[in-house]
């Protein structure tokens, strides 16, 4: 039969699938599912979405029998000790079974009204007939045969097996390490050996490999990652409570070498990866690199093991997730540094992409989000990976590596998700009291980054980048990033107690972000943002309580600064409406003056000054100050802006949720999960120094910090003199007001004859007044709940959706396009594609399509579509999550 022949037998045998009449169980029928397709695409083009939806719901026997049959032919083939042999237990039935089970897994999962039959069917007990019984029942050929016979002394016909889903998850495991399946033929007789894949952590020599068995493991791995799909078909709230009962099966896998075997093949593939080996230009436009393909699976999947937190039970402690316990005892250096080594070589390509000398001769990777999202996990784990990094310079290059991404992507609104892990991720290493040291080394090869995280003539310690990339995030988002500026104080709030010698531009965006956090516009859109302001003041008061020697410019910046300070402390509910009065009228006189065209000669700033029930901040210049004055009035300071667990608090902070400048619901939280917003992080108060805890069990009790403003009737907060005194008095000031107070009769008066060098010089020889009693560093922990864990799903599920869409486009064998996720918003975009190597623009197009035909006549076909969608067409991307 040939090929086209074949797709028509197979097409047709489809449509009987959903027809009226039931298809007996042991009809040759079910045979042409894995006898007829001949690849992938075959399964997932001719078995359309239509079809799979119409037999589901119109034809449920059927489908059933359908499952039944696919599933029991991939367990015969892993037990027939043929296998894979072409003639008698072909490798091509066992990929077709991996093939159909692919497609229709996510189309059991979307359909909600089969819930519980899906539970049923899949998890339910079976009964199997045993081998004695089959042979009895081909024998008997009338039903008096064997009455004779006494009762016990009857062989039972039937024994209880695994649930139908927990015998395929078994099959799959099985056959990632099966004998020239996925491994090489072994030296004995078992079929089944669990050798790890690749050189590594818990293996120094690789077993042998070919594109062939890589193929299979891929397929195999996409079937895992289709059964494991349950969760985005679930809502964030309800996910983590809830659990995914495919992952628990695996992750509470008890068999220590099947667990090992698994979890370090995963690791080590994706680790082992070089994307920047040896290569010709351009190769990724003409090539298909299936390697890459498979560490995508490889470290999709991994993922979705050790970050699973196991849904409580109601009867004790969770069950233990094992990938994640062996992932935490981890301990040699060696695999360590194989870790690092892994990680930053993924992280980097993209800054060593942008910069090539040949724009778009290297391929950039689009999963260096789920490698921050791998080494954060590792961080949380494993507290001697967290040290190994901390304790040494390597610290430094995450911190760069992580706020690259950040910066990269904080004006993309369908990726502030990355932004916020990335800042989740400084904040888990700013919790060690060393990393907080480490930051005062000086940044020497600052001018080496990407334009876009590098700032003009700095000079200055990584204290000093890491807070201007802080006073970026937030003062240049406005607003946009509102969500994480309480984990970006916790940062500020756990590196204060140690930072040394600041420069002069940083002391001036610290006091920037005061200006920002204590205007009225600020203070009065939001009934917790006040809780931002004491969060900064807190850091504030560390770096003079514990470095007041080491800073003398920060010191002398405050003094400058005094009447802001001085100003906060008088203020009043009066003053400050009567302030946003001043500023919304000067805003309607420089509106006006536009309009005839006047020039602008005015003190104030050019920025849209917002009401108080604004969804955004003011700027600071329109802070009410007299002879402001601002330390580092430099090119460094000037030039920075135009650079291409739970939300820290108190105890009595309420959480990220309140934080929001104006109305509750923004742009930003239209998007789905909404759970962020409700996440919950506190400072745990005086912990011992090193010892934080990274816990990731589920704690309903964790939602009861969750305080959400009450808006009122026209939807927008209202401030109140009582509301005021419920925080103003509570607000740290004593420090600095002290500081105020006692140090400038020490001082040379700060007149303009008088230069910032020489009060310098005399305030090297202060001493901290008496007055002020430091209090001992506070550490900031990212605490989890399980709304903040439903967020973090859904993060990681939204890469793979996304990595899947990249890795069938142009073809129909996208697992997930098309289904009713649940888990996040999927949108179409219009996306306009610039130029490219098959598609030359503007100047280059004579020279380009020259190229291109010389490229084309190698008989290599390129690709021709994009995930996004061709120039101007339609793309799918993933909402905020």
């Amino acid at each position: 039969m040939g090929a086209s022949d074949s797709k028509l037998v197979f097409k047709q045998g489809i449509f009987r699938l959903s027809g009226e009449q039931e298809i007996p169980a042991d009809d040759p029928y079910w045979t042409g599912f894995w006898e007829l397709p001949e690849s992938t695409e075959d399964v997932f083009s001719l078995f359309s979405q239509a079809d799979i939806r119409r037999a589901r719901d119109q034809s449920l026997p059927n489908f059933e029998k359908l499952i039944l049959a696919v599933t029991s032919r991939l367990i015969v083939l892993r037990n027939h000790p043929s296998f894979p042999d072409s003639e008698i237990a072909p490798e091509r039935d066992a990929l077709n079974c991996i093939r159909v089970l692919t497609r229709l897994f996510p189309y059991i999962h979307e359909a909600e009204n089969l819930e519980e039959w899906e539970e049923r069917f899949f998890w339910g007990a079976r009964r199997k007939r045993t081998r004695k019984g089959q042979i009895k029942k081909s024998e008997v050929l009338f039903d008096e045969d064997g009455e004779d016979q006494p009762q016990d002394q009857q062989e039972p016909e039937f024994e209880e097996v695994k649930p139908l889903a927990e015998e395929l998850i078994d099959t799959l495991i099985d056959l990632l390490f099966f004998s020239n399946f996925t491994l090489p033929k072994g030296q004995t007789k078992d079929k089944v050996t669990y050798a790890i894949w690749q050189s590594g952590v818990g293996c120094n020599t690789p077993v042998g490999t070919s594109k062939e068995f890589e193929n299979n493991r891929m397929e195999i791995l996409r079937l895992l990652l289709a059964m494991t799909s349950k969760s985005m078909y679930m809502t964030p709230n309800v996910l983590p409570v809830k659990g995914v009962k495919a992952v628990t099966y695996i992750t509470t896998c008890s068999d220590k070498q099947v667990v090992l075997s698994v979890l370090c093949s995963l690791l080590n593939t994706t680790l082992k990866y070089n994307p920047a080996a040896w290569r010709v230009p351009y190769d990724h436009v003409v090539f298909k690199d299936s390697r890459q393909l498979l560490v995508t699976y490889c470290l999709q999947f991994l993922l979705i093991l050790i970050l699973y937190p196991i849904p409580e039970t109601g009867n004790g402690a969770a069950p233990k997730n094992f990938f994640r316990h062996f992932l935490a005892r981890l301990h040699r250096p060696q695999d360590f540094q194989f870790l690092v080594d892994g990680m930053t070589r993924i992280l980097n390509q993209p800054l060593q992409a942008t910069t090539s000398y040949l724009p778009g001769s290297q391929k950039s990777l689009t999963w260096a989000p789920e490698m921050i999202m791998l080494f954060w996990e590792t961080l949380q784990c494993n507290k001697r990976f967290r040290s190994f990094i901390v304790d040494t310079d390597r610290a430094h290059d995450f911190t760069v590596l992580v706020l690259f991404y950040a910066m990269e992507q904080r004006a993309d609104p369908a990726r502030q998700g990355i932004v916020r892990m990335c800042v989740f991720v400084l904040q888990t290493m700013s919790s060690e009291p060393n990393f907080g040291r480490s930051l005062n080394k000086i940044f020497e090869a600052q001018e080496t980054l990407p334009a876009s995280i590098r700032i003009p003539n700095f000079h200055g310690s990584y204290a000093d980048y890491v807070i201007a990339s802080i006073h970026t995030l937030i003062v240049a988002s406005k607003s946009k990033l509102d969500a994480i500026y309480p984990a970006l104080l916790a940062v500020l709030n756990n590196i204060a107690p140690y930072l040394e010698n600041i420069g002069r531009a940083t002391s001036s965006k610290l006091i920037n972000l005061f200006s920002y956090m204590s205007s009225p516009s600020f203070l009065l859109a939001n009934e917790s943002n006040h809780t931002l302001l004491h969060s900064l003041l807190e850091s504030i008061n560390a770096i003079i309580e514990h470095q007041y020697q080491k800073n003398p410019l920060f010191v002398l910046a405050i003094l400058r600064s005094s009447k802001r300070f001085e100003a906060l402390r008088d203020f009043t509910l009066e003053g400050g409406r009567e302030e946003l009065e001043r500023q919304m009228q000067q805003r309607k006189e420089r509106l006006a003056d536009s309009y005839t065209s006047s020039p602008v000669s005015r003190g104030t700033s050019n920025d849209i000054v917002r009401s108080p029930t604004s969804a955004r901040a003011p700027s600071l210049s329109n802070v009410p100050e007299d002879n402001t004055f601002t330390i580092g009035e430099d090119e460094e300071d000037s030039e920075e802006e135009e650079r291409p667990t739970r939300p820290l608090q108190q105890q009595s902070t309420p959480s990220a949720s309140t934080s929001r400048a104006g109305s509750v619901s923004s742009s930003v939280d239209d998007a789905l999960p909404l759970q962020l917003r409700g996440m919950s992080e506190k400072a745990r108060g005086k912990m011992p120094a090193g010892h934080p805890s990274f816990s990731r069990q589920n704690s309903s009790g964790s939602l009861a910090s969750i305080n959400t403003a009450t808006p009122t009737t026209n939807g927008h907060f209202t401030p109140t003199i009582e509301w005021i005194e419920t925080w103003l008095p509570t607000l740290p000031l004593h420090t600095i007001l002290t500081l105020i107070s006692e140090l400038p009769p020490h001082l040379p008066s700060t007149t303009h004859d008088n230069s910032p060098e020489t009060t310098l010089s005399a305030l090297r020889t202060t001493h901290l007044p008496s007055a002020i009693e430091p209090t001992p560093p506070r550490i900031h922990l990212f605490e989890w709940s399980p709304l903040s864990l439903g967020w973090y799903e859904s993060l990681l599920w939204s890469f793979i959706y996304l990595g899947e869409l990249s890795i069938s486009k142009g073809s129909a064998s996208g697992v997930w396009n098309g289904t009713n996720i649940r888990l996040f918003r999927v949108q179409e975009v219009m996306v306009r594609e610039g130029p490219s190597l098959l598609k030359p623009m503007g100047a280059v197009d004579a020279v380009g399509s020259n190229l291109v035909e010389r490229v084309r006549g190698l008989g290599v076909r390129g690709a021709t579509t994009t995930a996004a969608g061709g120039g101007g067409g339609r793309g799918v991307s993933v909402r905020d999550v």
